[in-house]
């Protein structure tokens, strides 16, 4: 593929759907009942689901919670306008953050074998956790003085983070979509959803709606089975029985002769498949070509002893763990280090070409320089928000983090560990996060996808100097605000005031800080989590325990696995096989795109996940688009992958519904 012709590809995922002429605001009296519509029935089921299977209703709840208020409208004789319908959507993104739901992380991780082995849980600090012993005393409750403090904490982190997604992120948006033109490949799914709804009767008869519906049908039916027989059979007979593994099948100890330090896995989740049809096709091929080469090298890399923690019996958790402290840690960064070189230059490139026109005095400069101005220029009628407005929010939230997080580690630390490094963040949090959210958000905007250059927090602990556990549990605002742009298109696509998403920000999350700790508290009186109840906890919290705490010894005193783990070598081959690669494509004249879904691959977590996005990928490419037509089958996609997410909601909803009396009634009753 060439340079023209991929950019015609762009052109091609930008012209999917355009935004409209006008704009409208979409708050009312609506938005506020759609709150607490959310914080009552939504939340608790997310939070359910995300301890079961790993994964909440997130875009499901937004689907589930439109249909609803769009039919009660109906019945009412009223009709919500495409904006409020958007609203509502929106703002369930915003309830399902669960803020509180990381305190049920915590208390795991307190008390968890892991930290104690390491040493981590006694360093563990108060405004993040109370001690193991605390914890066993008072029981399974956040509602005494130990957990004032981490909830303040959260609190807090919330109600900033909801600000400054107005700041950095909306300002790259104006960049990289006005400016750059950039096509935004997965926001239409989601307006297009919206576009349906908003429809009256008469112009449901037209495909659009029998699109939606048909993918409806299909979530309601996989969502039966993946989740609603788990959930029902789970209340009632103590154990989950489930006809598709949850949240996979290792494969791992089973191939371990064939294919020795392997983590090998099969995920049943037919939303990858589904989702595939709507990715870029050569990003998905770059994922599973990720995988490929990670099954041939580890084998090799086993024999000649690049994998020495490897044992033979180790299941994929432990086997991801020990391959990562081996050997992908420092490769994976450096091939994550390459696509931000590779980004980097294909952006400077293009202003380099401009400046070097403009001194040669070419007439294309001027329309050039009015595609960037775009980006810049305010439209009163889209509700915009100045561009200089956007980045004082980012600065004073900035400000406000690193402040809190210096008086914390120097007042409340109880005299453990080092002062905090203020100048050292003050320069990584204005020089890095502003680089690597604008590669991020170039990134959503081409492939739907953001991929972040990993451990950059944990590299800027270590640079920093600091020694000791306290300082990773600080709000230190080394953020990556790039996917906060496919939620800005999505605004636009819908005809919708930006001015609206404020006033929704300020009627939600003062629902979501209460519902959120209501409903954290009462699952965790339900029983201990992990727990059998719960399969995904079971089987991937001690994961993320052994990366987590791996991670917190490398500033502490004496030796760190994670610094022995860091390997020089290693994430230079990354980079260099990362940026050649990209170089390699273009001068064989092959897409691009295969780089960025090649680095996803790679060592990935869950393999499985890439085959399934590979597999819907290669069925609409060869099936659909010949029997469609590219344009028109590039229409249906997105629709059908919303009422595929919308069916699997209202399954899910139903499970957790049952599930959640049912466990409250064996609760009362012993």
């Amino acid at each position: 593929m060439s340079q023209g012709r991929q950019e015609k590809e762009v052109q091609m995922l930008r012209e999917v759907m355009t935004p409209p002429s006008t704009f409208e605001d979409g708050f009312s009296g609506k938005t506020i009942i759609g709150a607490l519509f959310l914080g009552l029935f939504m939340l608790p089921g997310s939070m359910y689901l995300m301890l079961f299977m790993g994964a909440g209703l997130g875009p499901a709840a937004r689907w589930v919670t439109v249909i609803l208020f769009a039919e009660v409208a109906r019945r009412s004789l009223k009709s919500l306008r495409q904006q409020e319908v958007f609203i509502l959507f929106y703002m369930t993104g915003v309830a399902l953050a669960t803020p509180f739901q990381g305190l049920l992380w915590t208390q795991y991780l307190v008390q968890s074998d892991v930290a104690q082995a390491m040493g981590i849980s006694s360093e563990i600090p108060v405004w993040c956790a109370p001690s193991a012993e605390t914890i066993r005393q008072t029981g399974n409750t956040f509602f005494n003085k130990y957990w004032l403090y981490p909830i303040l904490l959260i609190s807090f982190q919330l109600l900033i983070t909801r600000i400054n997604g107005f700041g950095l992120g909306y300002a790259l948006y104006r960049l990289t979509a006005h400016g750059e033109k950039l096509p935004y490949p997965m926001a239409p799914v989601d307006a297009q959803g919206v576009v349906v709804l908003a429809e009256d009767r008469e112009q449901r008869t037209r495909g659009r709606w029998t699109v939606f519906a048909i993918g409806g049908m299909i979530g309601l039916v996989f969502g039966l089975i993946y989740i609603g027989i788990p959930s029902f059979t789970g209340s009632f007979l103590g154990t989950p029985y489930q006809l598709l593994p949850i949240p996979w099948l290792d494969l791992t100890a089973k191939t371990e002769k064939i294919l020795p330090a392997t983590p090998l896995n099969l995920v049943f989740d037919l939303t990858l498949v589904v989702t595939g049809m709507v990715l870029p096709f050569w990003a998905a091929v770059g994922g599973f070509i990720g995988v490929v080469l990670t099954m041939i090298a580890n084998p090799i890399l086993y024999h000649y002893g690049y994998l020495p923690t490897w044992q033979e019996g180790m299941g994929l958790v432990d086997t991801l763990y020990s391959n990562q402290i081996d050997f992908y840690l420092s490769l994976s960064i450096g091939l994550t280090f390459a696509i931000f070189l590779i980004s980097i230059g294909t952006t400077v490139g293009p202003l380099l070409m401009r400046w070097i026109r403009k001194r040669t005095g070419s007439t294309a400069v001027g329309a050039e320089s009015h595609s960037l101005l775009e980006a810049f220029r305010y439209n009163r009628l889209r509700g915009d928000i100045p561009i200089w407005i956007s980045i004082a929010i980012y600065v004073v939230s900035t400000f406000m983090y690193i402040f809190l997080s210096r008086w914390m580690i120097n007042s409340m630390s109880g005299g453990s560990g080092d002062r905090f490094p203020t100048m050292f963040f003050l320069i990584f949090a204005f020089i890095y996060t502003p680089l690597i959210s604008y590669v991020s958000a170039k990134l959503e905007g081409l492939v739907g996808q953001a991929v972040a250059i990993p451990l950059v927090r944990e590299a800027a602990f270590i640079l920093s100097g600091y020694r000791g556990v306290a300082i990773w549990f600080v709000p230190i605002p080394i953020m990556d605000y790039g996917a906060e742009t496919r939620m800005f298109r999505v605004v636009e696509l819908t005809g919708t005031k930006f001015t609206s998403l404020i006033k929704t920000e300020l009627v939600t999350i003062p629902v979501i800080i209460v519902a959120s700790l209501l409903f954290s508290e009462f699952i965790w009186r339900l029983g201990p989590i992990p727990s059998e109840a719960y399969p995904f906890t079971q089987e991937v919290w001690r994961l993320q325990a052994l990366n987590s705490c791996l991670t917190y010894t490398s500033t502490m005193t004496g030796g760190s696995r994670f610094l022995e783990a860091l390997n020089p070598s290693y994430l230079t081959i990354g980079a260099a096989i990362g940026v050649f690669g990209y170089l390699l494509l273009m001068v064989c004249n092959l897409p691009t795109f295969i780089i960025f879904g090649l680095v996803r691959g790679i060592g990935q977590m869950s393999p499985g996940n890439l085959l399934g996005e590979f597999i819907g990928a290669l069925i609409g490419r060869y099936f659909f688009q010949r029997k469609f037509g590219v344009k028109r089958w590039r229409q249906i996609v997105p629709v059908v992958l919303a009422g595929f997410i919308c069916g699997l909601g209202l399954m899910a909803m139903a499970g957790v519904g049952i599930a959640l009396i049912a466990k409250s009634i064996e609760t009362l009753l012993y």
